[in-house]
């Protein structure tokens, strides 16, 4: 029988809730066809196939991240982070590029990426992750 898990609700909330969080993220891109990274009709990459590659890189880092945080795995931690960093880091360029009627774009889609980077970030969670991840 394997040891890995998907979700470890022996952490602290706030990994355990980032863990579902990222999962819910992953599985909706997954559903949406990527429709849930995306920035309205800004043009960042310049053609629609670097876009799905983004996307593509993204819910594959949240739903890899999960499951590394969830095995307590360093490289879980470390992917879960930059994978919750890069939608932010985008909007921040979208911002801009295209003023403040981007952020009025997925209001709901930006509190998510706020509140799942800091839990990410929380002292709680970075100070069990220093002690038990391998």
């Amino acid at each position: 029988m394997s040891d890995q898990i998907w979700v470890n609700n022996r952490q602290p909330q706030t990994l355990y809730i980032a863990q579902v969080i990222m999962y819910f993220r992953g599985v909706m891109a997954i559903l949406l066809g990527g429709a849930l990274f995306s920035l309205g009709s800004v043009s960042l990459f310049g053609s629609t196939l670097l876009g799905a590659v983004y996307t593509l890189l993204i819910t594959v880092g949240v739903i890899a991240g999960a499951f590394g945080i969830a095995n307590e795995k360093a490289w879980g931690y470390k992917l879960g982070v930059a994978a919750a960093a890069a939608p932010l880091a985008l909007r921040v360029v979208v911002l801009f590029i295209a003023g403040l009627e981007a952020l009025t774009f997925d209001t709901v889609g930006l509190l998510f990426d706020i509140a799942l980077i800091s839990l990410l970030l929380h002292p709680m969670s970075r100070d069990y992750q220093k002690v038990w991840f391998r």
